[in-house]
C-alpha cells in the first residue's frame, strides 16, 4: 500500500481554459478514492495524468516517495480497468487476464498460479475457459478488474467501470468491488460521475467542478455538510433560500429567509451579521408535524406530490417558493392543505451566497 501525492497539478489544452487547474490532493495507502463530477469537471483528465497516459503541463505526481510525473505509463506500476474493459474478444477469460504477465516475461507456472488467484479474487474460476463474448457485462468487468489485479499493481485506477452496466447489476457490483480493493489493500482512484456510487463506495472523495477541487471528504461530509451550491445540488437533491444572517456564532448562525427566521448549527461559511447567505435543506430534513417543538418551523401549502408507495416526494409552497419534501409511510394530503413542517437546526447548512457558490 501506498500514498500518492498530487501537487499544483495543471493541464491545458490549447487556448481553452485550463482541464485541471492546480489540484492539491493526498490519497492514503489503501484508501478507496472516488474523484468525483459533473461531464467535462476534469476528472478522467486527472486519472490519465495519474495513469501516465497524459503529461501535466506543470505540477507533479508521487506514489509514495517516487515522483512518476514523466515516467511512462508501464513503469508505474498501476492496473487501469476502463469503461470499455478492452477485452479481446477472440481470447479466453484466462487468456484475457494472463496477457499482462506475459508482456511482463513472467514464466508459465507462475503465470497459471496468478491467473488462477486473480480469478479466483473476482469469483470466475469457473470460467476461466470461457470466450468472452459469451459472458454477461458483469462478468466481463470482472475479467477487466482481474486483468489489472493479476499484474500486482501498487495502485488500482477505474474509469467509470460501471456505466455500462443495467441498474440492478451496477448495485451487486458496487459492493464487490469495494470488498475485492479492501481484500487487496491496494490504493484505489475511482472515476464517476454516479452520486449513488460514490456515497456507497467511497472511503474519501473529491468533488471537481471546471477543473478546480471544490470539496473532499468522506460520503457523509460531503453529503451533510456541502462547501457550497454546486456541491449541495450536484450530490444528492436540496432546497436553497437566499438569506441574511441576523447573528453568527462559531458554527451557529440565525438566518432571516422568506420562508421565515431559521436558525443553523451548520453555518459553513466565515460572516458575520448582516451578510448575505444561502440555506441548504435537505428534502427528506423536512418533517410534517402537528405540534413543531424546535425553533425551525415552517408554514406551508400543499402544492403536488408523486406518490411511490413507501414513500410520497412533496411539492409544498412557501409564498412564491416552492420546497422539496420527501416522506416516508406517506398519508393523503390535498392540493392546498396548509401543513406545518419542521427541520433540525443540524440540516440547515449556511452556505455562501449564490455568486459565489456558483462559481464553484
Amino acid at each position: 500500500m501506498i500514498p500518492i501525492r498530487l501537487a499544483a497539478l495543471s493541464k491545458r489544452y490549447g487556448d481553452n481554459p485550463p482541464v485541471l487547474a492546480g489540484i492539491e490532493l493526498t490519497i492514503a495507502p489503501g484508501e478507496l478514492f472516488f474523484l468525483l463530477g459533473p461531464s467535462g469537471c476534469g476528472k478522467s483528465t486527472l486519472l490519465r495524468c495519474i495513469a501516465g497516459f497524459l503529461v501535466p503541463d506543470s505540477g507533479g505526481i508521487w506514489f509514495g516517495d517516487r515522483e512518476v510525473t514523466r515516467v511512462p505509463p508501464e513503469q508505474r506500476e498501476t492496473g487501469m480497468v476502463f469503461q470499455s474493459y478492452a477485452l479481446w474478444p477472440h481470447m479466453t477469460v484466462a487468456q484475457n487476464v494472463a496477457f499482462g504477465l506475459e508482456v511482463r516475461k513472467v514464466t508459465k507456472a507462475e503465470c497459471a498460479r496468478r491467473v488462477a488467484e486473480a480469478l479466483e479474487q473476482v469469483g470466475l474460476t469457473e470460467l476461466a475457459q470461457r470466450p468472452i463474448p459469451q459472458l454477461s457485462g458483469g462478468q466481463q468487468q470482472r475479467v477487466a478488474l482481474a486483468r489489472a489485479l493479476v499484474i500486482r499493481p501498487q495502485v488500482l485506477l477505474l474509469d467509470e467501470p460501471l456505466s455500462n452496466l443495467d441498474a440492478k447489476l451496477r448495485l451487486e457490483m458496487r459492493a464487490e468491488i469495494r470488498r475485492i480493493c479492501k481484500e487487496t489493500g491496494l490504493t484505489t482512484i475511482y472515476v464517476t460521475h454516479d452520486q449513488k456510487e460514490a456515497l456507497s463506495m467511497a472511503d474519501r472523495m473529491a468533488v471537481l467542478h471546471q477543473g478546480r477541487l471544490v470539496q473532499l471528504g468522506t460520503p457523509q461530509d460531503v453529503y451533510r455538510r456541502p462547501a457550497n451550491r454546486f456541491v449541495a445540488d450536484f450530490i444528492g437533491e436540496s432546497n436553497f433560500v437566499a438569506g441574511r444572517i441576523t447573528r453568527r456564532t462559531g458554527l451557529e448562525a440565525e438566518v432571516d429567509t422568506p420562508w421565515g427566521h431559521l436558525h443553523s448549527t451548520a453555518c459553513q461559511l466565515a460572516a458575520k451579521t448582516g451578510d448575505a447567505c444561502l440555506v441548504s435543506v435537505r428534502p427528506e430534513s423536512i418533517r410534517f408535524t402537528d405540534q413543531p417543538t424546535g425553533p425551525n418551523r415552517l408554514d406551508l401549502t400543499v402544492a403536488g406530490c408523486t406518490y411511490l408507495g413507501e414513500m410520497a416526494q412533496w411539492l409544498l409552497a412557501a409564498g412564491t417558493d416552492r420546497l422539496k419534501v420527501v416522506e416516508l409511510q406517506p398519508r393523503p394530503r390535498a392540493d392546498g392543505l396548509a401543513v406545518t413542517c419542521e427541520v433540525s437546526a443540524d440540516d440547515v447548512v449556511v452556505l455562501p451566497p449564490e455568486t459565489a457558490g456558483a462559481a464553484g
